[in-house]
């Protein structure tokens, strides 16, 4: 039988990330320290400190979803500045630097109290810099460090024995900056760090880990998918940017068990699925119905993102000291994604596991290992078509030339 239209997991997150955007901004606005965290940065921080955080990545996706990514980026570029550079987190710089319009999503981003960013790159940065040379907000760097070493399977390492994945040297020098970072958040904020309250945050994210990799166990397991990639990606994110919560704990157990049920009754996606799919990349967040474009015209389902998996892979960091796990979670976290070997084995794995026919491979501007990954799944077997554009950026492509091309390449499978 065919699924629903909509997990409850889904809209259930979605409602409560307006309701907390809504109270978040009014605090804001009334004075409270509000901090702007880049994706890969280390966020419990301040949740162990009760700072409100909005993830720069997240507002992105935001301002993509409400097709506003274009004007925010050409207003960018009016002041002199690169438009085509890292837009997936220049957009809340965007609309911070743009005029302000009553038009702006959810309101509008408040202006924050300060940014953290890990800096991977000169671009990054620069760009991060921006807010404190542009907008006199101060931003405070991370380092980014790269591994000596890299692990074998590091999936099956990364919960109890980081130290030896990762190796010290990394988790010292985040740990350290951690360390060094504590006063000047609270001199910024006025709040206070506690050592303990770390400890509880650490606690109910790593539990919450452990229901992402349940449910990512289970959509691989199932004979046919019976949930909507669409929809597992905010069932899952939105949890993920309110870690160290009991609701996001409590969110990932109920997407557990409502996938569960769904396998239970044999629900799916695709009633008569004949091609299942892999999306290897950041969300389309500006046409986040393409992923179910292809059902009923060729049978064919999305049956993986990198969202619920990294959710179940990457993130549960098991550790007496929890601000030394907290430097292990975040030092190595986009060698996992984007660092070869430590990301192509994991896409390989994860296309096995997923039994999937093919996968669509979105590749930035910014990529700096499609190649490898391309090659070492088209190696194992696995068909790959590649689409080059910005996931945030609506200006980037076409898409009914992409629907297009994707349709052409699913008739062309094996």
């Amino acid at each position: 039988m065919t699924g629903p239209q909509r997990l409850a997991a889904a809209g259930a997150a979605l409602s409560h990330q307006r309701e907390w955007f809504a109270g978040m901004r009014a605090e804001a606005e009334r004075g409270r320290p509000l901090a702007l965290v880049n994706a890969d940065a280390p966020q419990e921080i301040f949740r162990a400190m009760d700072v409100p955080y909005v993830v720069n990545q997240w507002w992105a996706s935001i301002i993509s979803a409400k097709r506003m990514s274009g004007r925010y980026l050409e207003a960018l570029r009016g002041r002199g500045l690169p438009d085509d550079i890292e837009q997936y987190s220049a957009l809340p710089l965007a609309e911070a630097l743009a005029p302000r319009a009553d038009d702006a999503p959810w309101g509008g981003l408040p202006r924050p109290s300060l940014v953290l960013a890990e800096c991977t790159g000169d671009s990054m940065r620069r760009m991060f810099g921006l807010w404190e040379s542009e907008l006199g907000v101060p931003f405070l760097p991370l380092e980014s460090a790269v591994a000596e070493n890299v692990p074998t399977e590091w999936w099956t390492l990364m919960r109890h024995d980081w130290e030896s994945a990762v190796g010290p040297a990394r988790i010292d020098l985040l740990e350290q900056e951690l360390r060094a970072l504590v006063p000047r958040l609270e001199e910024l904020t006025g709040a206070a760090y506690d050592p303990d309250r770390l400890a509880e945050v650490m606690a109910l994210s790593n539990e919450q880990a452990e229901w992402n990799r349940r449910t990512r166990d289970l959509l691989a397991r199932a004979p046919r998918c019976p949930v909507p990639v669409n929809d597992v990606i905010p069932a899952v994110m939105i949890p993920q940017w309110h870690r160290g919560t009991r609701w996001a704990t409590s969110a990932a157990e109920n997407l557990y068990r409502e996938v569960s049920a769904l396998v239970e009754k044999d629900h799916a996606v695709v009633e008569d699925e004949r091609r299942r799919l892999m999306w290897i990349g950041r969300g389309l967040w500006f046409d986040m119905n393409f992923y179910r474009s292809f059902e009923e015209s060729h049978g064919a389902v999305f049956v993986w993102s990198m969202y619920l998996a990294l959710a179940a892979d990457a993130y549960a960091r098991y550790g007496e000291d929890p601000l030394r796990a907290l430097a292990a979670r975040f030092c190595a976290f986009r060698d996992q994604m984007y660092t070869p070997p430590w990301s192509v084995e994991w896409y390989v794995k994860e296309a096995k596991e997923h039994r999937v026919d093919g996968v669509v491979h979105l590749i930035s501007p910014d990529s700096r290992s499609s190649w490898f990954t391309t090659h070492a799944l088209e190696a194992a077997g696995v068909p790959v078509l590649e689409i080059r554009a910005d996931n945030a950026d609506g200006r980037s492509l076409d898409p009914s030339a992409l629907h297009r091309q994707v349709a052409d390449w699913i008739r062309a499978l094996p």
